[in-house]
């Protein structure tokens, strides 16, 4: 019978320990052993000296029980009950102590509880913004709408959770349901909600916990109170009438040699008046260059005014440019209109693609940049500005001139200070950094969470010409993360449009062991060796052959000791 009794106690999951009435231990099970760290030769042994915090030598001496009491030992947290053994007159005989682990339920228990001041914050938070929300499970029923979705929809949160998210929809197909069949994002939709069948604008995204699709949050727009601040801001727009300036020099990616020098060029002048002209080929960054000089010019706080010579039609360039006055043409506005110039004034006027400026028109912005004086269309008086000239362009002014297309003293006018912005093939240590800061940008705009880029899309990114610069690099990576699922978070190789995977598996192979600089720059000294042994060492023939700047030839012949 003790035999059986002992491994009865040996079998429970509960650690026991046993006293006599000194305090001595008589009996230790298994469990308690290694809860404990215990041996079985302590039996015999006064049991305050065997186990640390140990009270059943007190529980023997007053005689009273501890129940369900807290013990900390070395490797876990437990919990004990101690009881006095009694006989049948009272007389106490020893003690025993019943415990058990309770670190992973300790732990559980805190886990849940953080758990639940995490969930009512975020309900917090749901609740105190302006929007309005709802969340569905992966089923389509609604979970969580906030008081902004009450008061646009009109329904309370009683009468829409647990239920499916077609509950709410007047007019259209519920959000939530189509997004529980495609797990795609969806923006823009318009519907009608409540009973009041209110128009409303609904982005929704699909939410994935892990890789797997956990259902879909929703933001809901009032389309009344959207089209009444498209007025306020057509109201704004005609009150004034130009755009600010919203990049600044830390915008420019890139830590090449080439872009650093034309970033220390741009920084320079934009602290004096001087006129620029911006050069390189198309998506260069020609545009962001005129924002970060206007930012870090004196002028900073005043108007930055972009216009694009070549989108404006020629038959009213001169109007937008100049304003005109009351009568000037027929459909001239009452009163007239402030040209772009006069809304520049104290600040910048970009021209962007002046090349493309009609060759009538070049007097008239010829005198101005002269004198800074111009006078609107069909007026008479002549009205004086301050304004900051700069301009861009990715033709060949000089071939321009001679052919009679350019007035030379315009371009002379223009010419100030040029900066030349590298083309994208010069400058291909820049690519990865340049891709990442892309990749975060069009984030936003897709509403994706791409975080990387594998490196084997990077090196096939750094080999590719990129004529269009960072322009087409970011056509391109915008099309590869369409291509992507909503929960993926990596470029990989597979998500490159079929039509140039043969392309990047040749890229691909083409790759020697060594650092990818390393072999780019060796590749590229030997091109210019050559290039340069082809035409004698003529540097203008050589810049022509490799269909790069002189100035950019300059630099490589000395970066590589040629």
């Amino acid at each position: 019978m003790e035999r059986i009794l002992k491994f009865v106690l040996d079998s429970v999951i509960e650690g026991i320990i046993l006293v006599d009435k000194d305090a001595k231990v008589v009996y230790v099970n298994n469990n308690a052993c290694k809860l404990l760290g215990l041996s079985p030769d302590i039996i015999g042994r006064p049991v305050d000296e065997v186990v640390n915090n140990t009270r059943l030598h007190i529980v023997v001496r007053n005689g009273i029980p501890e129940i369900d009491q807290v013990q900390y030992t070395g490797n876990a947290i437990i919990i004990t009950s101690r009881i006095p053994l009694r006989d049948e007159n009272g007389n106490i005989l020893g003690a025993v102590a019943v415990f058990r682990d309770i670190t992973s339920i300790r732990k559980l228990a805190e886990e849940i509880t953080n758990l639940k001041e995490i969930e009512a914050q975020l309900k917090a938070i749901i609740e105190s913004t302006n929007d309005a929300i709802s969340v569905a499970d992966e089923n389509g029923i609604v979970r969580l709408v906030n008081k902004a979705y009450t008061r646009i929809t009109g329904f309370s949160p009683e009468e829409v959770i647990g239920k499916p998210a077609t509950v709410d929809i007047a007019e259209g197909e519920s959000i939530h349901m189509l997004i529980a069949r495609t797990r795609q994002p969806i923006y823009n939709a318009r519907l009608k909600v409540g009973p009041a069948k209110k128009e409303v604008i609904v982005n929704a995204t699909p939410l994935f916990v892990k890789g797997q699709f956990k259902g879909s949050v929703a933001v809901v727009h009032d389309v009344s109170e959207i089209l009444q601040l498209t007025n306020e801001l057509e109201e704004v727009k005609r009150l004034i009438r130009y755009m600010k300036a919203q990049y600044t020099f830390d915008d420019i990616i890139g830590d090449s040699k080439l872009i650093q020098i034309a970033k220390e060029q741009a920084k320079k002048v934009a602290q004096t008046p001087a006129t620029v002209l911006l050069r390189g080929e198309s998506g260069t960054g020609k545009e962001l260059f005129a924002h970060a000089i206007h930012n870090s010019s004196p002028r900073r706080s005043k108007p930055f005014v972009s216009v694009n010579c070549a989108t404006i039609p020629e038959s009213i360039l001169e109007s937008e440019l100049f304003g005109y006055e009351e009568g000037a043409f027929t459909g001239a506005l009452r009163g007239g209109k402030k040209g772009l110039i006069e809304e520049a004034d104290g600040g910048t006027l970009f021209l962007d693609e002046v090349g493309k400026l009609p060759l009538p028109l070049q007097p008239k912005l010829l005198r101005f940049i002269e004198t800074k004086e111009f006078v609107p269309v069909g007026g008479r008086n002549v009205r004086k500005v301050d304004v900051r000239i700069i301009a861009a362009t990715n033709v060949d002014l000089e071939k321009m001139v001679k052919n009679g297309e350019f007035l030379p003293d315009l371009y002379f006018r223009l010419n100030v200070f040029p900066i030349y912005l590298p083309a994208l093939k010069d400058r291909k240590e820049d690519i990865p950094k340049l891709a990442l800061h892309i990749v975060k940008k069009l984030n936003q705009q897709y509403g994706r969470m791409v975080e990387g880029i594998n490196p084997t899309v990077l090196k096939y990114l750094v080999n590719m010409d990129w004529p269009g610069n960072v322009r087409e690099l970011e056509n391109f990576l915008g099309r590869v993360m369409i291509n992507m699922g909503p929960e993926e978070r990596v470029i990989e190789p597979k998500h490159l449009p079929e039509n140039i995977e043969l392309k990047r598996t040749k890229a691909k192979e083409a790759i020697s062991i060594g650092s990818l600089k390393e072999l780019i720059e060796d590749y590229e000294k030997k091109i210019i060796a050559e290039a340069l042994k082809k035409t004698g060492g003529n540097k203008e023939e050589t810049a022509k052959l490799l269909d790069i700047s002189i100035r950019t030839l300059y630099y490589k012949i000395e970066k590589y000791g040629l």
